[in-house]
């Protein structure tokens, strides 16, 4: 009888782990405006979401198996959470402000493939070069790294766009020309 309430426990936690991780891969699938690749998974989140919650209801006197629903729920919004980091959907805008105007920030960045628009700027201290860099999600902790590399002192500040339109730099990336 152990063995049973021990296996029904780990089953009533994968489940509702990988419900929970495919719920958060929908929502954010579905925030990015890839409405049919979350309604796909969609499918694959119901039939597992039924087939938990009748789990736990069929044996509801049985108390392990609700803990071990609440518990998969969190778990799985970690693991969802986690796979989403990975996949790095949607592109990522960097305010980025140097210190030191005459560094050749701009040429460096457009190197290496980065989308620079970039402008003069005067802080309290005196001349900055300002920048917004726009890249995709998977680039942006390498991104990060080049900025630092050219200026360790530079002030950063980074948003993901709602929407993007036009300019060159959008077909580069989307012909997979972008090389960080």
């Amino acid at each position: 009888m152990l063995d049973n309430a021990v296996l029904m426990i780990l089953i009533i936690l994968s489940v509702n782990i990988i419900y929970v991780a495919f719920n958060t891969i929908r929502m954010i699938l579905t925030l990015k405006g890839r409405r049919y690749i979350a309604a796909f998974v969609s499918i694959f989140e119901v039939t597992i979401y039924v087939l938990g919650l009748g789990l736990v209801l069929d044996n509801l006197n049985q108390i392990q198996n609700l803990i071990a629903y609440a518990i998969g729920f969190g778990i799985g919004v970690v693991v969802g959470s986690k796979i989403e980091e990975k996949l790095a959907l949607g592109y990522i805008t960097v305010n980025v402000i140097s210190s030191n105007p005459d560094i050749p920030f701009t040429k460096q960045l457009r190197e290496k493939g980065y989308g620079v628009t970039s402008w003069a700027a005067y802080g309290m201290d005196g001349d900055r070069l300002a920048m917004q860099i726009l890249t995709p999600r998977k680039y942006e902790l390498k991104l990060y790294q080049t900025i630092k590399e050219i200026d360790e002192k530079a002030f950063i500040i980074a948003y993901e766009p709602k929407q993007i339109y036009g300019g060159f730099w959008v077909k580069q990336v989307k012909r997979g020309k972008l090389h960080p």
